[in-house]
């Protein structure tokens, strides 16, 4: 399983939100491309970056600046959600060097463009996020409650072509309060879709538990990187990863 550092970004600068609520944020670091660097130097194989400021539809530019600068330098490929609302913000940021794009409100809102953008970049290239809030999928930086189940929205995707889901349980996200490995599990068995999971991790117990489902295919980690709940070494010691020597 593979285990990604989240980097979650808010008018520049490396931040955390507790269950997606911009009044309540916590800045861990003024320069995103060091922590990028720490988390490579630790084995990540991926980057989560997230734009907050993007997702609450507010000025993105340093956010936009600092992806770039995380793409040129760090060496590890770039996961990128938030705000991504049209074919020109997705072409912008695989132009900046993101890897994968992460669809949450247009999957919902516009199922077409998610259908178009697959067909343009290729399944790798496009991921869907999943977000919910009391069994529904919420939609706008999670500001919006919608009335689409979990499953409905995953399904719809994979008629569209998608192949790769985030799947965040928001009332846990930022709270260290434990990943909600059920739902995350049956969404995957249920769709046969690649489900990351992201929300919650607290220990390393968590990761071991979504390891041993046997159909997750990663796991997001923030608040307990940046709290030193646990290394990124010991997370991929823990689910039995190889990690990568710099």
């Amino acid at each position: 399983m593979e285990v990604i550092p989240a980097i979650d970004l808010r008018q520049g600068k490396c931040a955390r939100l507790r269950q997606g609520d911009k009044d309540r944020v916590t800045i861990y670091a003024d320069d995103p491309l060091a922590v990028a660097q720490q988390w490579r130097d630790e084995g990540a194989r991926w980057l989560h970056v997230v734009n907050l400021d993007g997702a609450f539809d507010e000025r993105d530019t340093e956010n936009l600046q600092a992806t770039a600068r995380m793409a040129r330098s760090v060496g590890i490929p770039i996961q990128f959600g938030g705000g991504i609302r049209s074919r020109a913000a997705a072409e912008r940021l695989f132009d900046l060097g993101v890897r994968r794009i992460i669809l949450g409100t247009v999957a919902v809102e516009r199922p077409a463009l998610v259908a178009e953008l697959v067909a343009r970049f290729g399944a790798e290239a496009i991921v869907v996020g999943i977000d919910a809030k009391q069994g529904k999928v919420a939609t706008h930086g999670w500001q919006a409650a919608g009335d689409c189940a979990p499953l409905e929205l995953a399904q719809r995707m994979q008629a569209e072509g998608v192949t790769r889901i985030v799947y965040t349980d928001i009332a846990r996200d930022g709270m260290l309060i434990g990943v909600n490995v059920a739902a995350t599990a049956e969404l995957a068995q249920a769709t046969r879709l690649r489900v990351i999971a992201s929300g919650g991790v607290a220990d390393l117990p968590d990761l071991q538990a979504l390891a041993a489902t046997g159909v997750i295919e990663g796991c997001i980690v923030g608040k307990a990187l940046y709290e030193g709940r646990f290394t990124l070494r010991a997370a991929w010691q823990a689910v039995g990863g190889a990690i990568l020597e710099k």
